[in-house]
């Protein structure tokens, strides 16, 4: 049954949360490395995905082995590749650059459902990609575009192939029929085994930092498992979703007003201006496809 209040409420929860945890990455790494921030977030998003997955299938969380054999190479893809390469982005990156370069996933979705989904592309939607790609390069030479000098090649590199991963982790999901919640559980389950396969095959261990896990423990309480749970029911109470789905649009200038004044970083004019530029083409680029 729908519920515009509810609908509403849930996704502005989702939205504020998301917005937060750009800033949670950068003040996370200061204490933390990359892969430890995935270990330790991982591993409390996996307890919290559990409890949601038990919760939603009363208790019956067994899948068969075909979908674990699914759930296996996912979870390889998402949560261990993907937030691997985001979380050394934000550790190369100013928070103000990595979190608009990630953002431009659903422009990767666009492009690489071309070759994988045989899905045709108008001109309407490559107008919204340039449209994008320019905002990108605005973000990542700090306003200079005709200098192509970009601020650190590696990190802005990074950030954009973590926008690759996301899109295929999801082209591949568009024909699951496993129950959304069960296969969150099980990719992350996945995940937190690689990420421990890792560390014995680099001879390292995980360090503990009081700071560093309060940090960590925040990302994957807030970032990999409540919010999907929240926004389930956002989606669950809107009458359609595009209804909540606008709402996402708040997310990235939330999220630089938070970058701001709790990570420090002052922001630069050109990372607005990029960033209404990426925008832009994701908003003509979702009208071009609902005209298709």
């Amino acid at each position: 049954m729908s519920n515009p209040k509810k609908a509403y409420l849930f996704g502005l929860l989702t939205v504020f949360i998301w917005s937060t945890v750009a800033s949670a990455f950068k003040l996370t790494l200061v204490y933390i490395s990359p892969l430890e921030l995935l270990f330790y977030s991982c591993l409390t998003s996996t307890c919290v995905l559990f409890a949601s997955a038990y919760l939603n299938t009363k208790g019956f969380i067994f899948i068969l082995k075909k979908e674990i054999f699914k759930s296996a190479w996912l979870g390889f893809i998402n949560p261990f590749c993907y937030y691997l390469v985001l979380f050394k982005a934000y550790d190369l990156l100013p928070a103000q650059e990595a979190q608009p370069l990630n953002y431009t996933w659903g422009i990767t979705l666009s492009l690489l459902s071309i070759p994988l989904l045989k899905q045709k592309i108008s001109f309407h939607q490559l107008g919204a990609i340039l449209l994008s790609y320019f905002g990108v390069l605005i973000i990542s030479t700090h306003g200079h575009i005709f200098s192509l000098h970009f601020t650190n090649p590696l990190g802005v590199g990074l950030a954009l192939f973590s926008t690759i991963l996301w899109a295929l982790y999801w082209i591949f999901n568009t024909k699951d029929t496993l129950n959304p919640s069960l296969r969150l559980f099980y990719n992350f389950l996945f995940g937190s085994i690689y990420i421990s396969i890792y560390f014995l095959l680099t001879k390292t261990s995980p360090t503990f930092n009081l700071k560093g896990f309060l940090g960590a423990f925040y990302v994957g309480l807030f970032e990999m498992g409540i919010t999907f749970i929240l926004w389930l029911k956002a989606l669950k109470y809107a009458q359609n979703t595009a209804q909540v789905s606008n709402l996402i649009y708040l997310s990235p200038f939330l999220s630089l007003i938070f970058i701001h004044f709790l990570v420090g970083e002052k922001i630069l004019f050109s990372t607005y201006i990029g960033l209404i530029f990426i925008l832009a083409g994701l908003i003509y680029q979702n009208q071009a496809t609902q005209k298709l």
